[in-house]
């Protein structure tokens, strides 16, 4: 399909898009100051541990201990909801907590406990993702985890992974224990059926379900604990609603000031039009939808659990309102924001080891708006712009906030769209629904739910509301510590050891195909490896952690009578993330050129000049040799360009073959797919490797995503886009991340806005997936690392997500200050 972007002089624009532009773009920098107070008290939010849910929990697990899993975790989940600490927000007019304070993590030692037990007196030492912890709740975790020894998932992991996979965490391809010491996540629930439905109308399917079932037949006796474990999870989720009501019942009695009250009792009205029934009005369902996202937080920790097309499915609401002339859009408005504060309230914690690859306390809750229907005609509607606005007040690092582009998008809403990215907090991201819709339908998603795709988590894209676990998730595939091995006679050169057999010593390649292989040879290992690994962890998964919140919402658990895990989504197709591919790249190149055709050095050049990590004289000689004496992917050369798509090649032509464990059990799909969504693990991942040939030392990050290796880019953007453009980017159906990073004082003018368009255009002409854009200037970021008491509420965009800069340690904002700035 070919897309076309129309001129910025659109001439086909209807009348109802320019009166919202003229009426509200100007509303973007305005913030009213009550948003403005929420938002300084959550921004100045030290994060801190909270030992509620762990208490609860343990002592749950062991009273219902006789219990199926999934009925022992549903009524765990519910004894978490009846009795931890909840509490109103001054001000705020959306109510619901995750824990017992703002911006504190509840533990899931369910999934593991040991690295929080070593933990306890490092976590306020971290240099990112810093957590605080009182002598009281130490004393608390000090006395519980220990009960957890051998009854994690991690435990029974670690008891099943083979051999492989685990000597492997020495040698450091795969990261894949992020899927086992919290919960899942990257998933987005069937919003919109709870808006049609309310709690009970999940519980009254789960009970009609059980009613009908056959206690003959086997199958439906194996569905009997899931109907009983929805049934349970909705009903507590009533009861969590009405503790609110109660606690808002009392607070109404107490307020003096008359405002206040009168805006508690609405909430109050909110809250009880949503305890049982679907929500009548706006209010009411943003309330609702919010409910949902914390209660499934509370579930799981799954990160990435994000709320898919929301102008779309919250707007029959608005425009109702709007129509009987109970709802302005200020006040439409000022809901949203509140929802996204309480978005950034949630927050997670992750074993030091995990959270170097994602720094910055993310968790990827991803809002996507726009779109074009199936008809080919814009999805955009007024709350479109009213979440975009939004958004552009907030500035903070949740939502994960996307634009689905494509050619029809009215002039005004792109002049909006551009005036937010100008504010230089890494958002709105943008993806192109021709090449996604294509690439799903390709993958076998049926052409109706493909115009419906949503992105999910940094940017991965899923069907919202039918598609299983980890669309991209959280395993990570190494492919230059890949190269490193495949160029060392198949050994790891930091550990040691030996992981494949039959690859030649570096020395001994007689031609580059021989290199080509090797590297081709290892890749294949590893990625069976990655899928042995992946599946491992999904058997245990499946027998140790069922959510019987998040599969209520998914199609067609209910139906099939299965959890997610089982097989009830109707998609599932999971991925890992590639890292480091333009720096295998680059070194695959650098040999062919400078070793095999202009024998400018020799492999024996090369290696000792790689193993003494560019040391001396000579050694820094060749290592400038191959940094700039030989061409590098980004610049818009065929040649430096093809060999970037030659490395993924393997991988992309082999994955999808492999099977998960859902595949034959119901959904469409089960299997793996491509994604080159690294998020910070470039930084990690490149402390595992040595010195490369393509002039990077060592343990140096690699390039971030698809986007070039900081400093080789020389031939400005559109060279950048134009190689990008060149990847098989429609068969990464999980995920591809293009991060620029322009100096705003390049986009400051109605002509310059008009050059930035047009670059973003050119990209989707040109089948680019994603772009994404950091619209800040290197002397702001060092100023921001020198001073950061001053900037606190800075964000950037760190790879498919955003982070407040301070919250990141000093290799990571390196990372990001060193990256090219662009010029149009």
């Amino acid at each position: 399909m070919r897309i076309i972007f129309r001129p910025w002089f659109h001439l086909s624009l209807k009348k109802k898009y320019q009166n919202i532009l003229n009426k509200y773009v100007r509303r973007v920098i305005r913030m009213n100051d009550r948003i403005k107070r929420i938002k300084k008290s959550v921004v100045s939010v030290k994060p801190e541990v909270c030992t509620e849910r762990l208490r609860i929990i343990t002592e749950s697990y062991e009273r219902y201990k006789d219990e199926p899993i999934i009925v022992k975790r549903a009524l765990s989940l519910r004894d978490i909801l009846l009795n931890m600490s909840i509490y109103l927000e001054d001000e705020q007019l959306v109510i619901g907590n995750q824990a017992s304070g703002i911006r504190r993590a509840p533990l899931f030692p369910e999934y593991s406990w040991d690295w929080i037990f070593k933990e306890i007196d490092e976590f306020e030492k971290r240099p990112s993702d810093v957590f605080y912890v009182n002598e009281e709740n130490k004393k608390i975790m000090r006395e519980i985890l220990p009960l957890w020894k051998g009854k994690t998932l991690k435990d029974r992991v670690l008891k099943t992974q083979t051999k492989e996979v685990l000597e492997d965490k020495k040698v450091g391809v795969l990261g894949w224990e992020g899927n086992v010491t919290a919960g899942e996540g990257h998933i987005i629930m069937n919003f919109e059926k709870v808006l049609k439905v309310g709690f009970r109308g999940i519980v009254n399917e789960a009970e009609d379900k059980l009613s009908k079932l056959d206690y003959t037949d086997p199958d439906d006796l194996r569905k009997v604990s899931f109907y009983k474990a929805v049934k349970i999870v909705y009903s507590a989720s009533s009861e969590f609603v009405e503790r609110y009501i109660d606690l808002l019942e009392g607070k109404i009695i107490i307020e003096k000031d008359e405002q206040r009250k009168k805006e508690l009792k609405q909430i109050k009205k909110n809250c009880e039009n949503i305890e049982y029934n679907p929500p009548t009005t706006f209010k009411s369902a943003v309330q609702l939808l919010w409910f949902v996202q914390l209660i499934s937080q509370i579930e799981a920790n799954g990160h990435s659990m994000s709320m898919g097309r929301v102008d779309k499915y919250i707007y029959p609401f608005y425009k109702r309102d709007i129509d009987k002339g109970i709802l302005n859009r200020d006040e439409a408005k000022e809901y949203i924001e509140c929802f996204y504060l309480k978005l950034f309230t949630v927050i997670k914690i992750r074993p030091w080891s995990h959270t170097r690859f994602v720094a910055g306390y993310p968790t990827y809750q991803n809002i996507i708006i726009g779109g074009k229907n199936i008809d080919g005609k814009s999805d955009l509607n007024e709350m479109s712009y009213i979440l975009l606005e939004a958004l552009g007040d907030i500035k903070l690092s949740e939502p994960n906030f996307y634009i689905r582009c494509h050619e029809d998008m009215p002039k005004d809403f792109v002049d909006l769209m551009i005036k937010v990215i100008k504010m230089g907090f890494g958002m709105p991201a943008l993806v192109n629904d021709d090449v996604i819709i294509n690439s799903l339908i390709d993958r076998g998603v049926s052409k109706e739910d493909a115009y419906d795709y949503s992105t999910m988590g940094c940017l991965e894209v899923q069907v919202p509301g039918k598609w299983g676990y980890r669309a991209n998730g959280k395993t990570k595939v190494n492919v230059l510590k890949i190269m490193e091995i495949a160029l060392n006679g198949g050994v790891d050169p930091k550990s040691g050891i030996k992981t494949i057999e039959g690859i030649p010593e570096f020395t001994k390649f007689t031609d580059f195909d021989e290199v080509y292989k090797a590297y081709c040879k290892a890749m294949i290992y590893y990625m069976r490896l990655q899928v042995t690994a992946d599946n491992i962890n999904d058997i245990a998964m499946e027998e140790l952690v069922p959510d019987a919140f998040c599969s209520g919402l998914v199609e067609d658990c209910i139906g099939r009578g299965k959890t997610i895990k089982e097989g009830g989504a109707v998609y599932d197709m999971i991925s890992g993330a590639l890292v480091g591919g333009p720096n295998v790249g680059n070194s695959l190149y650098a040999l062919k050129k400078a070793v095999f055709e202009d024998k400018l050095l020799t492999l024996e050049d090369v290696q000792n000049a790689v193993r003494s990590n560019y040391e001396g004289i000579e050694g820094e000689k060749i290592r400038l040799l191959l940094q700039n004496k030989i061409d590098k992917y980004g610049n818009d050369n065929d040649e430096a360009d093809d060999m970037v798509v030659k490395i993924y090649k393997p991988y992309i032509d082999n994955i999808a073959s492999y099977k998960n464990t859902r595949f034959g059990r119901g959904p469409i799909g089960g299997m793996f797919i491509p994604s080159t969504v690294t998020i910070s693990s470039n930084v990690p991942d490149g402390a595992k490797v040595g010195a490369t040939p393509d002039g990077r030392k060592d343990e140096e990050p690699t390039a971030e995503g698809v986007s070039p290796m900081h400093g080789t880019e020389k031939n400005g953007p559109t060279s950048v886009i134009n190689s990008v453009s060149k990847l098989e980017t429609r068969k990464m159906t999980g995920g591809q991340l293009l991060n620029m990073r322009f100096n705003p004082t390049t986009v400051k003018t109605k002509k310059d806005e008009e050059k930035f368009y047009a670059l973003i255009e050119a990209f989707f002409k040109k089948n680019g997936w994603h772009v994404q854009f950091n619209m800040i200037s290197t002397d702001t970021l060092i100023k921001a690392q020198k001073e950061p008491e001053k900037y606190q509420d800075l964000v950037v965009r760190v790879a498919g997500y955003s982070a407040l800069f301070t919250s990141l340690d000093k290799i990571t904002q390196d990372d990001i200050i060193s990256r090219m700035e662009y010029e149009l």
